[in-house]
């Protein structure tokens, strides 16, 4: 039932998701990104290609029949879980107008859903793939006031060019070249010298690109919503990235730490501030709802500078959703639906701010996203359990029980894992094995290592999986996880 008024206040707010009878559907190969939303929204679900739980969790649907799909983009797995017959004939069986919710999608999604008359609860996919240039995005923070680290916008035809225009621009030689679109694990490219122009100029020459001087920084993530009273920002959390461990390549995201001392007072203020502007700049192009932004803090002059946008919900989101903030006030996502399910309502955007502020001072949370990094190919015949895992006394683990999501963890003591790939799919080389989240750090400070605890963590679970050598390499899928900016 609608409320007869506005929501005047959070309380308000929380009773209208608790009641709320509108059917909502997060599809996606995964329901890893928004998991544990079910427990604030009534009528919550997730649809998913694969099914980490066998079955056994009362809200997540995937189809029981799947053939031998072969998919080049999660989009197209979004896409084939909306025109999947057993899906669709599960979602007429429930009164009301679909809302339906995905990390990727593109113009087809938008199709379908309006032949089906579902409501697509997201922003215009052209809108997002136009703020989704990192040229864009670096327009635009330049003009609302949230700077990128020093950079040229231009189209290098060689090496020689290169370093005419960077020198020119007082960026120096030792340069990091961003083209407009892609993961940047794969889309990133460190250039100091010539010899490393020549390993990369197939991908870089006479193509438009970010050209930035090179600095020690240290790498954020960091999500927000675009409301119509204003930007909220959520928890800041580091950024882990090309742990060979975790994933086959450079600079490529693979999890995230969240915890007290990850920013000073002075940088979290003035990081909120960017986040804000860049925000405020994005409503006056029409976005509305969640994005996600790395911002980049220089450890040699502790300038703060806005790094690259994700405009959707992202691989950060879990750790978001479940901070201090969330359960102060409402997870982040919550305040994205809000926009879009025809209410008024009152917000305080300011008094939000600067109490998830000071609520960051209490938490700690990571997670661990674990591909495969050797270059090899073989059958799974066994993998880990999804649930909760006990840690033990020289990084043993012990399987507890199965969970529905992470939300339940009590200390270091314990993680859950949710496992994507599992038994009768092939493991190659990036394949997306995993999610660890833990209440534990997973990242030392300097320098950057990952901890003896998440290494005992990885061997633990990579123990787990018992793979058969195949003859010949299967195609190889999206990375379906949500990745993070960078």
């Amino acid at each position: 039932m609608k409320p007869t008024h506005g929501l005047r206040n959070i309380s308000e707010i929380r009773t209208f998701f608790r009641t709320n009878e509108d059917p909502i559907y997060f599809f996606g190969p995964t329901a890893f990104n928004l998991l544990g939303l079910d427990r604030w929204v009534r009528s919550f679900t997730y649809v998913s290609y694969y099914d980490p739980w066998d079955g056994m969790h009362p809200r997540v649907m995937s189809p029981v029949r799947k053939g031998t799909e072969t998919f080049t983009s999660a989009e197209e797995v979004t896409n084939w879980l909306l025109r999947n017959d057993e899906i669709r004939a599960r979602i007429a069986a429930r009164p009301g107008t679909p809302r339906v919710m995905a990390v990727f999608f593109d113009e087809e999604t938008e199709a379908i859903c309006r032949d089906l008359g579902y409501r697509l609860t997201l922003p215009p996919y052209a809108l997002r793939s136009r703020l989704d240039s990192k040229l864009e995005t670096t327009r635009l923070g330049n003009e609302a006031g949230a700077p990128s680290v020093p950079n040229i916008l231009g189209t290098p035809t060689d090496y020689a060019t290169l370093v005419s225009m960077s020198e020119a621009a007082g960026l120096g030689t030792d340069l990091v070249i961003q083209l407009p679109y892609g993961d940047s694990g794969k889309t990133t490219f460190f250039v100091a010298d010539e010899s490393d122009w020549t390993k990369h100029a197939i991908n870089l020459a006479n193509r438009e690109s970010k050209i930035m001087k090179r600095i020690r920084n240290t790498a954020l993530a960091v999500e927000a919503v675009i409301t119509r009273h204003g930007t909220i920002v959520g928890p800041f959390m580091v950024d882990l990235t090309g742990y060979t461990e975790l994933t086959p390549y450079k600079g490529g995201w693979c999890g995230n730490d969240m915890f007290p001392d990850a920013m000073t007072t002075k940088q979290r203020a003035a990081a909120t501030t960017l986040v804000r502007r860049l925000g405020d700049r994005l409503a006056q192009e029409g976005y509305q709802g969640f994005f996600e932004v790395d911002v980049l803090i220089d450890l040699d002059t502790d300038e703060v500078y806005l790094g690259e946008l994700n405009p959707r919900i992202s691989g950060a989101s879990p750790i978001t959703n479940v901070t201090a903030g969330a359960y102060a006030d409402l997870p982040l996502f919550l305040f994205h639906l809000l926009e879009y399910m025809d209410v008024d309502y009152e917000l305080d955007v300011d008094e939000i701010n600067e109490r998830w502020s000071e609520l960051a001072a209490i938490d700690i949370w990571s997670q661990l996203i674990m591909k495969q990094p050797e270059d090899q190919v073989g059958l799974i015949a066994a993998a880990p359990r999804t649930g909760t895992w006990g840690v033990l006394p020289g990084g043993r683990l012990e399987y507890r029980r199965l969970s529905s999501d992470w939300h339940g963890l009590q200390d270091e003591n314990e993680l859950f894992f949710m496992r994507v790939y599992g038994a009768g799919d092939y493991l190659f080389k990036g394949a997306d094995l995993g999610i660890v989240v833990t209440k534990a750090r997973m990242q030392t400070d300097d320098p950057k290592a990952l901890t003896d605890r998440c290494r005992s963590i990885i061997a633990g679970l990579r123990s787990q999986y018992v793979t058969s050598s195949v003859g010949v390499a299967p195609p190889v899928p999206p990375t379906i996880l949500g990745a993070s900016a960078l």
